[in-house]
Formats: C-alpha cells, sequence, structure tokens
C-alpha cells in the first residue's frame, strides 16, 4: 500500500508511503488517499487526523515517472482524481495537521496547504515547481496560497518555482510551529490528541466556517453562524462543558 493509517486514542495517522520516490503522489497513492479520507470522515472514533511522509520527506510531488504522452481525456482523468483528493482533506469535518519533513513541493504542499495547519521541521522546504516542467499549479496551489499569504507574494513564489525554507515559511505563517526532525511526530501527534480531546462537532462547525468565511460577505457568514450556534447548542459536548465549568472541573468531551 502507498498510504498507511494508523487509528489511536482518537487520533488517525495517515502517511504517505513511497520513501524510496519521496513519497512522490502516483495513481495508485491518489485513489488511497481519497478512500482513506472518505473513510475517516465517517469513522466517529477519529476524531483529529495527522497526514505525513515516510521517511526523511513529505512529497515531492506528482510522480513523474508517471506522466509520459497522454490524451486530454486521460489529463482531465488524472486532475480530477488528484483535486478529489484535495476536496478531502481540505473538507474533512474534523482537524488535520501535516506533519512535514524534507521536501515539501507541488501537489504534495497542496495537500499540505489543504489541512488545518502545519508543523514542519527545520529542515523542511516548500515549493510550487510547475514552472520549471511547463504547468500551471494544480490540487488548489494558487486559491490556498493566496488565501494565506496574499495574492502578491503567492504570485511569485508560484512565478518564481523557488524553494521556500522552513524559516521563511514560518514568518509567512504557512507553518505553525517549526521543530527538530526528532520531535516532529511527538509534537504533532501532541497536537492532534488535543484536538481530539475536544468537541468534534463544535470543531468541525466552526472548520466549516472558516470555510464559508473566505466566499461570503460578513451578512452572510452571520447569517451562517446564526443557523449554526442553535444547534451547536443541543449538543452532548455543550452541555458537558457548561457543567463542567459550574462544577470547576476539566471536560470529558466525547464528540457527541
Amino acid at each position: 500500500m502507498t498510504v498507511e493509517t494508523t487509528i489511536a486514542e482518537g487520533v488517525a495517522t495517515v502517511t504517505l508511503n513511497q520513501p524510496n520516490k519521496r513519497n512522490a503522489i502516483s495513481l495508485a497513492m491518489r485513489e488511497q488517499l481519497w478512500t482513506t479520507f472518505e473513510n475517516l470522515a465517517e469513522i466517529d472514533a477519529v476524531r483529529a487526523v495527522v497526514l505525513t511522509g515516510a521517511g526523511e520527506h513529505f512529497c515531492a510531488g506528482v510522480d513523474v515517472t508517471e506522466m509520459g504522452e497522454r490524451s486530454p481525456a486521460t489529463s482531465m482523468m488524472r486532475m480530477r482524481k488528484l483535486h478529489r483528493v484535495a476536496r478531502a482533506i481540505a473538507g474533512l469535518n474534523k482537524p488535520v495537521i501535516a506533519a512535514v519533513d524534507g521536501v515539501c513541493v507541488g501537489a504534495g504542499w497542496s495537500y499540505a496547504l489543504a489541512c488545518d495547519m502545519v508543523v514542519c521541521t527545520d529542515r523542511a522546504r516548500f515549493a510550487q515547481i510547475f514552472r520549471n516542467i511547463g504547468l500551471t499549479p494544480d490540487a488548489g496551489a494558487a486559491w490556498l496560497l493566496s488565501r494565506q499569504i496574499g495574492m502578491m507574494r503567492a504570485k511569485e513564489i508560484v512565478y518564481s518555482g523557488r524553494m521556500v525554507h522552513a524559516d521563511e515559511a514560518l514568518a509567512l505563517g504557512l507553518v505553525l510551529e517549526r521543530v527538530s526532525p526528532d520531535q516532529l511526530a511527538e509534537r504533532t501527534q501532541a497536537l492532534a490528541a488535543s484536538f481530539a480531546a475536544s468537541p468534534t462537532l463544535a470543531l468541525g462547525m466552526a472548520k466549516r466556517q472558516f470555510g464559508i468565511a473566505s466566499a461570503s460577505s460578513f451578512d452572510q457568514f452571520l447569517e451562517a453562524e446564526f443557523a449554526m450556534q442553535p444547534v451547536m447548542s443541543q449538543t452532548e459536548d455543550h452541555r458537558e462543558g457548561v457543567d463542567a465549568f459550574r462544577e470547576k472541573r476539566p471536560p470529558m468531551f466525547g464528540g457527541r
């Protein structure tokens, strides 16, 4: 399998597993990633997800050995499969953290950007390298980058195809934290565990709010929020949170 998944204490760890190819995204990996995230959406016991790569790299982008000559119809099929993975990651109603070491380029960086947050090592390096092979960014990269760091800086990164190293990524707000390679797994698991212990439905609804915020006016956003909060007030987690506050004890959220 080119994608491996483990689940422990509410956290699913999804690992791109082609270390001999720097976890380049093959057609098989696209299928397995999409299936994995679609399945995780239906597993109530999973309340947070970590996406990472096997070995010393996160992802070297699309597997170029599979490119070759192809028709427009074949290219469109490949793009659809690439896109549905990005949608599945971004649309998962649970927190998703990218744990990035080494290379994170092309569509691999797009998938990291589709996560809720990124933690990287000090040897991580990011790039949108499409210009080097005469292509435009894919898997949502231009949309995701421009919303995180602004249009002008996103254009410079895409047009140049240059490497963005960990310190710059941190300064630009493209990563949440930078840690040493030996701390990456421990830190991302701890962060995911903190989310898994949180009120899952509330975090999922907050994630939807952020998605709505990027594509609506303030009044439209407030209308969406108006519909959400009364629903959340009926959840078991809300009642537990209120009871815990009154009783001066830590809440025990069950994700319901």
